[in-house]
């Protein structure tokens, strides 16, 4: 089993462990300290021995940090978080802020009457401590880097990680890593850049055609590297986790380090260097500009030609879902037959973890399963634990957010299901968000557009209701990597511009705190679109195909509010459901899947 279902943090920890960082603060003459949840790679997802923010606050989101001050606490906490927050820290001891509405420098200016607050150079960005810099400047309040106090007090933090590092495949990688590191490195020429640093895992982990088990649930090695412009690579990394035949795997012009050489060697560079100042952390371009070498600001190289999947990839994605789709609809029918009964929430993610584990393939979950009934369904990204579990009960919506490593494939699915009759307004709801979900699966839209200029075609029917989500539309997924990948988004704020090969989720939702939670996701790839009769034979068009294979509840569907488009999107997405899943599921499944795939 994968998920754990213990409590890895309480929220009465956090009071004498927030007393002891500010007696630990008092003596440094720090003013305060921010406690982010980052470690040095600047990944969504961190070892324990990075979990600072939770081990203080008993805050176990993917996001946020803490601002720790003399006479408060700020914990800043995004819109998927806000009702997550209030069940696990300490409120007399901590605040909940709500960010980005509020941020960090504007906050501090209120809060504090100068001094001096300190931060860790290894777990922030350029970007980050500049902008809290710009907004604290007139203020007297100074940011200064320090040697990171909470570890100083955490007399039980856990052991860097180490663990193996593995191939991928070149039938699923699709290209050589020398052929990787050729192509970005006659770039890194082209713009005049004698070498790029790399600190996210996934980007070395792309690079290399390697993978690695140091973070639960994401397939990465913790690791550093610099790209020459000369296609060297040089990779600091732990020898423990490569045994003695790996270079082979790594071809030649790829020299092995350890890690402590990382900064020494940054120092001995000749610039100009390409640093992406959104994703490396502050101490990396800090070195260089202290040992006079010159810093050219840039985006890591890798992060668009990652999330351009190649035909390997895309062909290996499609696989890895018609597979995952199978146990998903495994999962369906055993959940249609068995509950409510006495099943728990726990109950159901065994299930659902041993229906992907029934396929043999399952290499690891790619997050911890959502699995939220009745209210715990309006916690965005609620984690069941032994102390939290609820049993599943008539007329309640539950929401199941999950998905599966696979060596061809990341996937992520989320269904929203009815055990009974839906509550009052549910269905109206539901089959909002599914319109929106269906609005992005039809989209065509002129190259050239981002995630922002498609977000609102998701939220439009619940914004008629007066309805909206506090989250993206959608992230990108990696190739058997992060679930969650950059930097293409569907959101509000993504400037990035969509392009063939991206994959992206589709899940917009609706949550009523205290009552329910609705959320439909399928992952897309963006391609490019045929051409129409009549349409511009100059303009290049893109669309959406979907990838994710599973059908979508039709009780919860008020069929009525559907336009004759969206009906035949939904018939025409189910009768595709069966075609490809039924034959791949038991006599059992199969019979159940006839039933909840027919037409509405």
């Amino acid at each position: 089993m994968f998920q754990s279902f213990t409590v890895t943090a309480r929220p009465e920890q956090g009071p004498p462990r927030l007393a002891a960082l500010r007696a630990r603060l008092a003596d440094e003459g720090l003013a305060g300290f921010i406690v982010p949840r980052a470690d040095a790679h600047q990944g969504e997802y961190v070892a324990p021995h990075d979990e600072r923010l939770a081990w203080l606050t008993g805050f176990t989101g993917s996001a946020g940090f803490c601002i720790v001050l003399p006479d408060i606490a700020g914990v800043f906490i995004d819109g998927r978080y806000r009702t997550q927050v209030k069940a696990q820290v300490d409120l007399r001891a901590f605040t909940p802020v709500p960010w980005p509405d509020t941020l960090p420098g504007p906050w501090l200016r209120e809060h504090l009457n100068g001094g001096r607050v300190g931060f860790d150079p290894w777990l922030h960005t350029a970007d980050e401590i500049a902008k809290i810099d710009e907004a604290l400047k007139g203020s007297g309040i100074t940011l200064v880097p320090v040697a990171n106090p909470v570890d100083a007090i955490w007399d039980d933090q856990p052991a860097p990680p180490c663990g193996r590092v593995f191939a991928q495949p070149l039938e699923f990688a699709g290209r050589s890593g020398a052929e990787k590191r050729a192509e970005l490195a006659a770039r890194l020429a082209q713009d005049g850049q004698r070498a790029a640093v790399l600190t996210l895992p996934d980007s070395i982990a792309w690079l290399c055609n390697i993978r690695g088990s140091d973070v639960a649930r994401n397939p990465v090695v913790h690791a550093f590297a610099v790209l020459h412009a000369d296609a060297r690579l040089t990779l600091f990394i732990t020898p423990g986790k490569l045994d003695d035949a790996f270079g082979a795997h790594l071809g030649e012009g790829v020299s092995l380090r350890p890690p402590e050489a990382f900064m020494p060697a940054l120092r001995t560079l000749d610039g100009p260097v390409r640093v992406d100042r959104a994703t490396a952390p502050l101490a990396v371009s800090r070195a260089l500009e202290d040992a006079g070498v010159e810093v050219a600001w840039g985006q890591d190289p890798c992060l668009l030609p990652k999330a351009r999947k190649n035909p390997a990839e895309i062909q290996g994605a499609r696989d890895a879902h018609l597979r995952d789709g199978a146990a998903m609809v495994e999962f369906l029918a055993w959940l249609d037959a068995t509950a409510p009964g006495d099943l728990t929430e726990i109950d159901v993610v065994t299930q659902l973890e041993s229906c992907r584990s029934a396929t043999n393939a399952l290499r690891e979950i790619s997050f911890e399963t959502i699995c939220g009934s009745g209210p715990n369904g309006a916690i965005m990204h609620y984690r069941v634990t032994e102390e939290t579990n609820r049993k599943l009960r008539e007329d309640e919506l539950m929401v199941i957010d999950s998905g599966g490593q696979y060596v061809d494939g990341t996937t992520d699915i989320t269904r929203t299901v009815v055990l009974g009759t839906p509550p009052e307004g549910a269905a109206e709801a539901f089959t909002r968000v599914l319109q929106g979900m269906i609005a992005i699966s039809r989209a065509r839209w002129p190259k050239g557009l981002a995630g922002r200029d498609l977000d609102p075609l998701a939220r439009y029917h619940l914004w008629l209701a007066g309805q909206d989500f506090n989250h993206g539309t959608g992230h990108g997924v990696g190739s058997y990597l992060s679930v969650h990948e950059g930097p293409q988004r569907l959101s509000r704020i993504s400037e990035v511009p969509l392009e063939p090969g991206m994959i992206l989720s589709n899940e917009p939702g609706y949550y009523r705190e205290g009552a329910f939670g609705i959320r439909i996701e399928n992952l897309v790839v963006v391609d490019e679109a045929p051409a129409l009769p009549g349409g511009d034979p100059e303009r290049s068009m893109l669309c959406f195909e979907t990838m994710t294979f599973a059908p979508i509840d039709r009780r919860l569907i008020v069929t009525a509010m559907l336009s004759p488009g969206e009906r035949a999107w939904l018939n025409g997405y189910h009768a595709d459901v069966y075609a490809k899943i039924g034959p791949k599921v038991t006599e059992f499944a199969r019979d159940w899947l006839q039933r909840a795939t027919a037409p509405v």
